[in-house]
């Protein structure tokens, strides 16, 4: 119970030795967190054995040109990371415009059907993606859009987690007197969406862009469902092309690549990561 009321409490209330130990369990929560990302790098600049190295090698080595031109052998690795790019970026955008809207329409709107069409949303988040593909794939065959981007983007260009996850910060966070006082001024209802409820909601919906990029670009099993072509291939079939070897697996070349493929996902983040924290966070402290 001591602890659960540390946490509870602000740094500046726990005392020079409260906040000592505060820090110092942050810093080892980093470091246990960074330690993964680091290990790939060290053994990305290394040859293919350092991965069997006992004790495990920590050094970083330099190797990693080496490992990484062999990528570029092997596999058209800048145009599978191209394509993954354009298809998250492509679906993010989507999804984050689709589901604020629907989101914007249950929170805000009242029409015949609301609460039992918002729970038929909901229960999809029970079905199991898996049970989706056949239908999915007879449907993007019958529209020939098998070995497409196309295949890709638009049957995930709207969810139901982001539905709900907009609905419920909407509700939230968006005043009804706000959306009165709009109608009022004359505003039409996709300008009082965009003038009032967007500037609102940039947090969540930053939040469901990185959660949605993120999903896209590390999905694997759809991707390899539907594209045939190598000049169609994300990045994870592409990382996946590097493990048909007849020489035994280079680790130095497959984690040089795992490491440059994960950067993008970093640069993302970070560049969106005020907003993240400032979404999940949102309601969860009481002022």
């Amino acid at each position: 119970m001591s602890t659960l009321r540390m946490f509870r409490k602000k740094p500046d209330d726990l005392g020079f030795f409260g906040k000592l130990g505060f820090y110092l369990l942050l810093i080892l929560g980093a470091l246990v967190s960074i330690f993964p990302f680091y290990w790939m790098f060290v053994v990305g600049t290394n040859d293919k054995g350092a991965v069997f190295h006992v004790p495990p090698l920590l050094t970083i080595g330099d190797q990693f040109f080496e490992n990484f031109k062999r990528v570029l052998e092997k596999s058209d690795f800048f145009q599978a990371l191209g394509n993954s790019l354009f298809v998250s970026s492509m679906v993010t955008v989507s999804v984050v415009f689709f589901c604020t809207l629907a989101g914007y329409a249950f929170a805000k709107y009242e029409f015949p059907g609301k609460n039992v069409l918002f729970v038929f949303v909901i229960a999809t988040l029970i079905v199991p993606q898996q049970l989706g593909v056949l239908p999915t794939y007879v449907i993007m065959a019958k529209l020939h859009w098998i070995d497409s981007f196309k295949a890709l983007i638009v049957p995930a260009m709207v969810n139901a987690f982001g539905i709900f996850w907009m609905r419920q910060y909407i509700s939230s966070a968006v005043p009804t007197e706000l959306i009165e006082a709009g109608r009022i001024d004359g505003g039409g209802h996709f300008r009082i969406f965009w003038r009032i409820a967007v500037p609102v909601i940039t947090p969540a919906m930053a939040t469901l862009g990185i959660l949605n990029f993120m999903t896209v670009w590390n999905d694997f099993f759809w991707p390899l469902v539907v594209l045939k072509n190598k000049e169609h291939f994300t990045i994870q079939i592409a990382l996946q092309q590097l493990f048909t070897t007849r020489d035994g697996l280079d680790y130095g070349m497959i984690m040089s690549a795992t490491f440059t493929a994960t950067l993008p996902l970093l640069v993302v983040f970070l560049l969106f990561s005020r907003w993240v924290i400032a979404g999940l966070t949102s309601g969860a402290i009481k002022s």
